[in-house]
Parts: structure tokens; C-alpha cells; sequence
């Protein structure tokens, strides 16, 4: 004969391994350190910074050089 088994137990068991499984999936999406989050928010700005500087700067008539007039 097999034992019984409490449910309460299993359930809360499994209630747990979830939870884990959340944190654990939390902890890679948003567990930068503070410093990691300030180095990437500075190098995030300076490419920002330099693609501005090197965008195209585009004619009132159009990307067709003033060919035609409006």
C-alpha cells in the first residue's frame, strides 16, 4: 500500500518552485548593479551623441538635391 500524501504540501511546494523560478528569471532581466546601470546609461549617451553629430542634414526640397520645387 502506498503512503498517503498531503496536498497542501504539494501545492505549497509547487507554489515555491514557481516563485523561484520567477526571481531567478528577474534577477537576470534587471539585476545590473548600480554602477553597471550608470556605465551603460553614459556609453548609451556618448553613441547617441556621436550619431547625431554624423546624421545627414537633408534639403527643404527633398533628398532629390532641389531638383523640383514644391
Amino acid at each position: 500500500m502506498t503512503t498517503p500524501i498531503n496536498l497542501n504540501k504539494v501545492r505549497k511546494a509547487r507554489a515555491r518552485a514557481d516563485k523561484k523560478a520567477r526571481a531567478d528569471a528577474n534577477a537576470i532581466t534587471f539585476g545590473l548593479t548600480k554602477a553597471e546601470k550608470d556605465h551603460a546609461k553614459r556609453e548609451n549617451s556618448r553613441s547617441a551623441r556621436d550619431l547625431d553629430g554624423k546624421a545627414a542634414e537633408t534639403s527643404p526640397y527633398g533628398a532629390n538635391g532641389g531638383d523640383k520645387k514644391p
